[in-house]
């Protein structure tokens, strides 16, 4: 009788214990099944978050910065077919002031072409801002992006009386690599490309003289593009006679006349 009773209880102990571990089981692969779609929409909310926004309102559009993109892979038939691209198309409709010329450069990341046309006598106003492209009214992070075409670029206002086109090439030419597509030193992006952008017939034939007359001192085939002059997109505030305000580490650099002080880029 007591054998009996032993057995009984032995198996019946053991199907417990069995079943116990199959439910274990069961709620441990329930637990992983709910818990991957909490991850899921936990590595979503990760991906889109976007990077600080200026506080300039110009563009609802922000595209993704991918590498392509900034080399200038991306596409650009969103911004070709838009109502936009016409007015950034467009020519640059401001005026200088009376008894003033404007003239347009793009060589590169446009802090350092700034501050280099700062230091020019007869050079009375610079700006640097985004022309070129497809977008209307593109931020920073827009024409970073590779996809919309534009050129940082200096808009240069000199007074013709002290300070000719020709000189003005002259210190365009010095100051940047003309035969780098898309890239000036470690900044690489069509951005950075090489151009003259001009404002009237005069500075046209000027321009592509002064580019046969370099390219004679040159090996290497120049690729600055001379371009009308299109619309004017001033940059963010912050990026305004960045290098003379102290640049990143808040160092100033000197925009006085005739100044040769080596140019940090970066500040």
């Amino acid at each position: 009788m007591l054998k009996i009773v032993a057995t009984t209880f032995t198996t019946t102990t053991s199907n417990a214990l069995f079943s116990l571990l199959c439910s274990s089981l069961s709620n441990s692969a329930n637990t992983t099944t709910n818990f991957l779609p909490s991850l899921s929409r936990f590595s979503t909310k990760l991906s889109e978050s976007s990077f600080p926004q200026d506080h300039r309102p110009i563009s609802t559009y922000k595209p993704p910065m991918n590498l392509l993109n900034k080399l200038g892979f991306g596409s650009q038939r969103s911004y070709e077919n838009s109502d936009s691209s016409a007015i950034a198309q467009g020519p640059d409709d401001d005026l200088p002031a009376p008894g003033q010329q404007f003239a347009q450069f793009g060589a590169g990341c446009f802090w350092g072409v700034e501050l280099t046309f700062q230091r020019v006598p007869g050079v009375t106003k610079t700006e640097v801002g985004y022309t070129q492209g497809f977008l209307h009214n593109p931020s920073y992070e827009d024409v970073c992006s590779g996809t919309t075409n534009h050129s940082e670029v200096v808009r240069v206002q000199y007074d013709p009386k002290e300070c000719s086109y020709e000189n003005l090439l002259d210190v365009f030419w010095a100051k940047h690599d003309p035969t780098t597509p898309n890239r000036q030193g470690n900044d690489v992006g069509t951005q950075y490309r090489s151009g003259i952008y001009f404002y009237t017939p005069e500075q046209e034939k000027a321009a592509k003289e002064s580019l046969e007359k370099q390219q004679k001192q040159l090996n290497r085939k120049i690729v600055t593009e001379i371009l009308p002059a299109k619309k004017f997109y001033r940059a963010e505030e912050y990026h305004q006679q960045y290098l003379s305000k102290g640049g990143r580490f808040g160092f100033k650099q000197s925009a006085e006349k005739g100044c040769n002080d080596p140019i940090r880029c970066y500040g």
